[in-house]
Formats: structure tokens, C-alpha cells, sequence
């Protein structure tokens, strides 16, 4: 059914259809999977403070990032198609998010010190303030998932992928696209559309949500779609985090 083509892939309607509830089984609300990311987003808050504490007195990062961007992945191809493991995969996805976060935050932090120095602060309000503008606007009705927003946003999702995958082979052969250093137009340009549709993913996400409740989706789908959530808010402040970088890099 089209009802279910959402941008983000952890939150499909193959994701629905392998996990309806069996009759008498306890199913998924909106308020309970709210309540499981809340418990998820502690816990990369969690290690997001340990990464930056450790940034902070001298100690290199890097470290962290890749641990946490590859066993972020991984935990996330094993999620898409192991719902069912979600109790317990979620926080341990949680707590990479963190690591990666916390790295990448504290890399902007030092980068932007003299010119920038309450950047990552700036990024989190941002994050968190059109997070709960997107909840408000959908749950007022304000922005529809209709099934032409769908098929839009699900094209540009498909266009980022696209630009991300050839950003990262250019990379591994030293090749830097020159429209995109930092503080061009361009990079300002894209890396705003890329917030709008990150942020706009979150009413699909809502919506996607909502439904999985209405169809008596088991309770263990709170956990993963809470790790769906999550997967989109980390991508919202990364790409803001990005966003303000080229801001304040072309001011420079």
C-alpha cells in the first residue's frame, strides 16, 4: 500500500506487515514509543557528554566517531530487518549515536572556538525547536503526509542519497567537489534543502507512527520506532550542524 512509503527506511510498511500483532498481544501507542525515544535520546545524551568531556581536556576523538558512525550503522542494517530485537539493539544504537555525536560536535566546537563558539548550542535549539514545530504542524493537521508530499519528499530523499554516495567515493580518491567548500553558496544552498527535508522526514515519520498504533502493531514496535525517530532526529542536527559550519565559514 502507498500508505506506507516513508523516507525513512527503518519506518516502511514491510516493517508493519512483518510484526502485526498476534490477537491478545499488547500493541504499540503513540505516547509509549514517545516515552521509549525520550529513554533513548538519555542515553545518547549520555555518551554525547563523555565524548565532549573527553574533547575537552585534550584527548582526540576520532576514535569515537568511527566507532560510533560504523557500529551505528551496522546495529541499524541488523534493526531493519530484526524488529523484534529492538529492546535491546535501540539503546545499544543509542549510545553509538552518542559517540558519534559527541565527536562531531566537539570536532565543530574546536573548529569554530574563535568565530563560532556557541555553534553546537545553536545546532542543538535549532534541532530541538523544529523537532516540536514538525510534531505541532502535524498533530494540528498544519502538514498533511498525502500521498503527493510523500512521493516529493521521497524523490529528494532519494536525490541526498545519491549526493552522499558520490560525495564519499570522490572522497576516498582525495577528489573535492569545488562548488562545495565550505562557506560557497552552493554548500549553504544544499545543505539547507537538505535540513528543510530532513526536518519535513519527521512528519512521515509521525504519520508512519500513528499508523502502525491504529493497525495494533506489538508493543516491541514502540522501541523501533523510536530508533526510527532517532535515526532521523541525529541526521537533523548533524545536517544543522553542517548547515551553521558553512554559515559561519563564509563570514570567515
Amino acid at each position: 500500500m502507498a500508505l506506507f512509503n516513508s523516507s525513512n527506511p527503518t519506518l516502511t510498511e514491510k516493517s508493519f506487515n512483518r510484526s502485526m500483532a498476534i490477537p491478545g498481544m499488547d500493541t504499540m501507542t503513540m505516547k509509549g514509543t514517545l516515552n521509549r525515544f525520550g529513554f533513548l535520546f538519555l542515553m545518547v545524551m549520555a555518551t554525547s557528554f563523555y565524548v565532549w568531556n573527553e574533547a575537552s581536556v585534550g584527548n582526540s576523538v576520532q576514535g569515537y566517531i568511527l566507532t560510533g558512525g560504523i557500529g551505528g550503522f551496522i546495529l541499524a542494517l541488523v534493526l531493519i530487518f530484526k524488529q523484534q530485537w529492538a529492546q535491546y539493539l535501540a539503546p545499544a544504537y543509542a549510545l553509538l549515536e552518542g559517540l558519534l555525536i559527541g565527536g562531531i560536535s566537539a570536532v565543530y566546537n574546536n573548529a569554530f572556538a574563535k568565530i563560532a563558539p556557541g555553534i553546537v548550542m545553536q545546532a542543538v535549539v535549532l534541532t530541538f525547536g523544529t523537532a516540536i514545530t514538525m510534531f505541532a504542524l502535524y498533530k494540528f493537521g498544519v502538514i498533511r503526509a498525502t500521498e503527493r508530499f510523500k512521493s516529493i519528499l521521497f524523490a529528494a530523499m532519494g536525490g541526498i542519497m545519491v549526493f552522499y554516495l558520490l560525495t564519499f567515493v570522490l572522497s576516498l580518491f582525495d577528489v573535492e567537489i569545488p562548488m562545495m567548500h565550505q562557506g560557497s553558496l552552493m554548500s549553504i544552498g544544499i545543505s539547507l534543502v537538505i535540513v528543510v527535508v530532513a526536518a519535513l522526514s519527521l512528519i512521515l515519520d509521525f504519520d508512519r507512527i500513528e499508523q502502525g498504533a491504529a493497525m495494533g502493531a506489538p508493543k516491541y514496535m514502540e522501541w523501533f520506532c523510536a530508533f526510527g525517530l532517532l535515526v532521523t532526529l541525529v541526521w537533523l542536527y548533524l545536517e544543522i550542524l553542517r548547515l551553521l559550519g558553512n554559515l559561519y565559514g563564509r563570514r570567515d
